[in-house]
């Protein structure tokens, strides 16, 4: 993979640093950031930009923390990525896949023997693109504050919950289905989900600053967390994610997600086979798309295809897409929850991309 350049704060008078051509669409860039940023109201936010061969537009906004007035730092601010971690965890997943050790047309029970059977049989490639019936939050649960020891305590909260329809006739997103492929991985690999994670896709793709979103610890450069209420950014009510790492309990920097993104423009990592695999949207049995493949969405823009994921989290928004025809990676994110994007990716990326 290309050596990516690591920026911290992108200011005017930096702009030599990249290449001139890209100058006046970095201004045109920062202004329509700044423009969003202020209208919103935001706390803090981190926006990252790779085309061509290099990171070209790096940026922090507003403060990780505003009662200590720490700004934001895209190299260094670590973020809740929310449903982006559904990503991280499918090329987890396609490294499996990539070394025979998982099957993805096996069913569930396959690697989670304790697993309850259904009505149906589901399967991995079922659950992992939300077409196996497994449900999603229901009442407060996305707003637990238990910890979890285990991704098999993780399962308790839904496993003995009926299918919600029969396998494949249907559409249901489910963060929970995400708990279940985390223990698909514990179960192909022999080891436990987060030191998997590390040591197979965090440490080799140079993801140092993405990291389980542990709540009862201290995480160095972790951001304060905030919502809006009566006009004003609070800070967000205590959760706990360890109920559900592999689909939204990852931390963060934007120069992260960019590291990974890159990872996909080339077959060193994930063999083209896997990719198409993982990114390919998957078909309901009446042929309809989902556009959702194995831990990826798939959005058009401008006749272009772009493959990524959203996240929303207690105290974070983020986005993060790749577009592979023009080389391109997009990934930001907020330290506030439920914040409109305003397609702000797609406002971003027509500055930068000329058909």
């Amino acid at each position: 993979m290309k050596k990516i350049l690591s920026l911290t704060f992108l200011w005017l008078s930096s702009l030599a640093l990249y290449a001139q051509d890209y100058s006046d669409l970095i201004q045109k860039a920062d202004s329509v950031v700044q423009v969003y940023f202020n209208e919103n109201s935001l706390p803090g936010m981190s926006v990252s930009i790779f085309t061509g061969d290099d990171i070209i537009f790096s940026k922090g906004y507003g403060f990780a923390d505003i009662e200590n007035k720490i700004p934001v730092d895209p190299s260094k601010s670590k973020f809740r990525v929310g449903s982006v971690s559904k990503t991280f965890t499918a090329t987890g997943l396609g490294l499996l896949i990539q070394q025979n050790k998982v099957d993805p047309e096996a069913t569930i029970q396959t690697y989670v023997s304790g697993f309850p059977d259904k009505k149906w049989p589901i399967t991995v490639k079922q659950v992992s693109g939300h077409i196996a019936g497994i449900r999603h939050y229901r009442g407060d649960e996305f707003m637990s504050d238990k910890k979890y020891e285990t991704i098999d305590e993780g399962l308790e909260i839904f496993e003995d919950d009926p299918l919600l329809f029969e396998p494949g006739t249907q559409y249901q997103y489910s963060s929970y289905g995400w708990n279940l492929i985390s223990a698909v991985i514990e179960g192909a690999s022999g080891q436990d989900f987060l030191p998997y994670m590390k040591t197979e896709v965090f440490e080799p793709l140079g993801m140092n600053n993405t990291e389980a979103d542990w709540a009862d610890k201290e995480i160095t450069n972790r951001v304060k967390f905030y919502i809006w209420r009566s006009g004003q950014n609070e800070e967000a009510p205590y959760v706990d994610n360890s109920y559900k790492w592999a689909g939204g309990g990852f931390v963060g920097t934007t120069e992260d997600m960019i590291r990974f993104g890159e990872a996909h423009f080339d077959y060193d990592f994930l063999d083209e086979e896997t990719q198409e695999l993982m990114m390919t949207p998957q078909q309901l049995s009446n042929g309809e798309s989902t556009n959702y493949g194995m831990g990826w969405s798939y959005l058009n823009h401008r006749n272009t295809h772009w493959i990524g994921h959203s996240g929303g989290s207690v105290g974070g928004s983020t986005m993060f897409l790749i577009n592979k025809k023009h080389n391109m990676i997009i990934a930001y994110a907020i330290n506030r929850s439920g914040v409109s994007f305003n397609d702000l990716h797609f406002k971003l990326a027509d500055i930068f991309i000329s058909e």
